[in-house]
């Protein structure tokens, strides 16, 4: 009898040391394998969404909740910094009335210079930077003496010395090149200043204002002083008589061009 009661004590002990120790080795593994929802490691299809894409743009959040991008999309990096409009101007500064046909515009109060004025209206329509190409010399401000001052310049085929230089020409692949027609021809300043850029591969566009001879040559002569430039015969003609009311006629040519702001 004693026997039996040891044996039945000695079971007894046995099972409830096993069921103790069943129970320490479930709660160690719970505390150490963390469910599916306490997980922090990113799965790869997690990794992927997170990664910035070709053409995506990432946003950040300012300080008043406002949302912003950071990064530009393809469509809003293209830009028009590949468009110069340089142009060469003399405003007369007497008492000429502007709408009898001087050399200027009157905007705002400002005096302008009739290629500056049709630049401006140009830049408008199609963005690009403005380049006013400028000399050392100075030239006079009144109607007679400037077409004496610019006659004399072309009878002895001067070179006269510029004192404005394009920063950058390479990042350019569009040149606006407005003049006026001086004695059937470009203006001496803009010899100068085409011996002295290399536009090859670029394309120019030529624009000018004239007393009622067009052109003339000059754009013949821009495409021999630029051989491998091409250079568009469609260009812009004003009369000096109508530059102040050339808005429309502007952004009429410009639209034809197809380029945009």
């Amino acid at each position: 009898m004693k026997k039996w009661t040891i044996w039945i004590l000695s079971a007894a002990m046995v099972l409830s040391m096993t069921a103790c120790s069943n129970g320490q080795t479930a709660a160690s593994s719970s505390s150490q394998t963390p469910s599916s929802s306490q997980t922090n490691t990113p799965t790869e299809s997690q990794t992927e969404n997170n990664s910035l894409t070709a053409g995506s743009s990432s946003e950040t959040t300012e300080p008043d909740g406002t949302t912003q991008s950071s990064t530009p999309t393809e469509e809003s990096a293209a830009s028009e910094e590949n468009i110069l409009i340089a142009y060469f101007t003399v405003p007369e500064t007497d008492g000429v009335d502007t709408v009898a046909g001087a050399s200027r515009v009157v905007v705002d109060g400002e005096v302008l210079g009739n290629n500056q004025y049709v630049a401006q209206l140009i830049q408008q329509q199609v963005g690009g930077d403005l380049f006013r190409i400028e000399t050392v010399q100075e030239y006079p401000g009144s109607n007679s003496p400037l077409l004496d001052f610019a006659y004399n310049e072309k009878a002895e085929n001067a070179r006269p010395e510029l004192s404005s230089q394009i920063d950058n020409p390479d990042q350019y692949d569009i040149i606006f090149l407005g003049y006026p027609n001086w004695n059937a021809d470009l203006p001496m300043p803009l010899y100068t200043f085409l011996e002295e850029y290399d536009f090859s591969g670029k394309t120019v566009i030529p624009f000018t204002t004239h007393g009622g001879s067009g052109f003339s040559r000059t754009i013949r002569t821009i495409a021999q002083l630029q051989p491998g430039a091409t250079v568009v015969e469609d260009g812009l003609s004003i009369s000096r008589n109508s530059v102040a009311q050339a808005q429309s006629d502007v952004a009429s040519w410009a639209a034809g061009l197809n380029l945009s702001a």
